[in-house]
């Protein structure tokens, strides 16, 4: 009854957030219509499944400035889409995208605004900051995006489970192979594989990635002063190992059927990113679920939690409404707005003093305030590699040779070709 009563009092407080910004004052709002006509914004927004969310902030936001309308696009292949605009010299008054490698070239090329005066930056946990700045900017100390919501790639586990076989939270390398070791032997599936579907391969990947390879990896690997053949046969031989534990029709098995198996109790752990707890709740799963980093090595103190920008925040480099589009991301970043976001998609919060609202997401939070937080490996890697179909590849061949020669030889094509 006292969950019960809980849910109702989020739902509402949910409900007030999206449309009037909760707690704000009427000296705060900004009713006065404009003199001129309305104003539209063209909102280009790439996540198919926050477009109802999207429309409640929206409308949130309209009911606060009725002199700007914000008409919402969203398209499928938005990194293809938006790129296509570009071209046409389209540029959308505000968008979203993915915290990745489109955002990345997209600022360094000069083609998004610069936000380091603006005072939304000022709530950004600084972490999260560096992560989305890392992926690339115009020019040194320009900061080219806001985060909206972050994400983390983890291991999501049965607390039942764990607790019917005596295992603990796995805090290294060693301790996660005995936890396998352990399921296995009592007749319980270690980790679910969903292989049919190539880009399953990664969330264990980046795991490996960001915490084995030294930290100035891609400095060196961009430089040509290092190789994938040389620093990442402990991740290929990690990541294969995880594989060793999974079911036999690992490669039959997709995203969908993996959080649907996994919500059945068809596995003790599922190595995902952290957007997969709603569709994996959405089954109703009998049991509860916790999350945590995969631990890489044996020093617990030196593993960092991957973490990501889900969703960035950003416009052109020369608006047309500067004004109006500014209002509109300033009002997106509010942390009631940004809380009540992370909540419907079980996201992480990004702002200080802000902190997830799904209790299995809650144990990566001191992670994200301390800092110990890196951003994904494959957002470094450019679509044109094709990371996650030579990845497959090598999980169902086993040629670990070959997989780091390929992923050399396709990286290295990709940078002639830029250069």
């Amino acid at each position: 009854m006292t969950r019960a009563r809980g849910s109702a009092a989020i739902a509402a407080c949910l409900a007030t957030v999206l449309l009037s910004a909760c707690g704000s004052s009427p000296s705060q709002r900004n009713d006065a219509p404009p003199r001129n006509a309305p104003v539209t914004l063209d909102f280009f927004q790439f996540k198919s499944e926050a477009v109802g969310t999207f429309d409640k902030l929206i409308a949130g936001f309209e009911a606060r400035h009725p002199g700007i309308k914000v008409n919402q696009h969203h398209v499928p292949e938005p990194d293809t889409a938006i790129r296509a605009r570009l071209v046409k010299d389209n540029v959308p008054d505000v968008i979203t995208l993915n915290g990745n490698s489109t955002f990345g070239e997209l600022a360094s090329a000069g083609v998004f605004y610069d936000f380091a005066r603006e005072k939304a930056l000022d709530n950004v946990t600084p972490g999260v900051r560096k992560v989305l700045s890392d992926l690339g900017t115009a020019s040194e100390g320009e900061i080219n995006g806001l985060p909206l919501a972050s994400n983390a790639s983890v291991v999501i586990y049965n607390k039942e489970l764990f607790a019917k076989y005596g295992v603990e939270v796995p805090r290294t390398w060693n301790e996660l192979v005995s936890a396998a070791k352990t399921f296995k032997k009592a007749g319980v599936t270690p980790f679910y594989g969903s292989l049919k579907d190539a880009w399953t391969s990664l969330p264990a990947l980046n795991q490996l990635a960001a915490n084995i390879p030294p930290r100035d990896f891609w400095q060196d690997r961009r430089a040509g002063r290092t190789s994938f053949g040389k620093e990442y046969p402990e991740v290929a031989h990690k990541l294969a190992d995880i594989y060793r534990y999974t079911q036999k029709d690992t490669f039959s098995r997709d995203y969908n059927a993996g959080n649907r198996d996994f919500a059945k109790g068809a596995a003790a752990m599922y190595v995902q990113g952290s957007a997969a707890l709603p569709p994996i709740k959405s089954f109703k799963p009998k049991f509860g679920l916790g999350t945590f980093p995969l631990p890489a090595g044996n020093d617990p103190g030196a593993t960092r939690l991957v973490s990501g920008v889900d969703v960035a925040l950003t416009m052109g480099r020369h608006p047309e409404h500067p004004k109006e589009s500014l209002e509109f991301i300033n009002y997106l970043m509010r942390p009631e707005v940004v809380s009540a976001y992370a909540e419907e998609q079980s996201a992480i919060p990004p702002l200080k003093g802000t902190a997830p609202s799904d209790p299995a997401l809650k144990p990566l939070l001191p992670y994200v305030t301390r800092g110990r937080i890196t951003g994904f490996p494959d957002h470094q890697i450019p679509l044109a590699v094709k990371l996650e179909a030579v990845t497959q590849q090598f999980l169902i061949d086993g040629r670990r040779t070959a997989y780091l020669r390929t992923l050399d030889s396709e990286y290295t094509k990709v940078l002639g070709r830029r250069s």
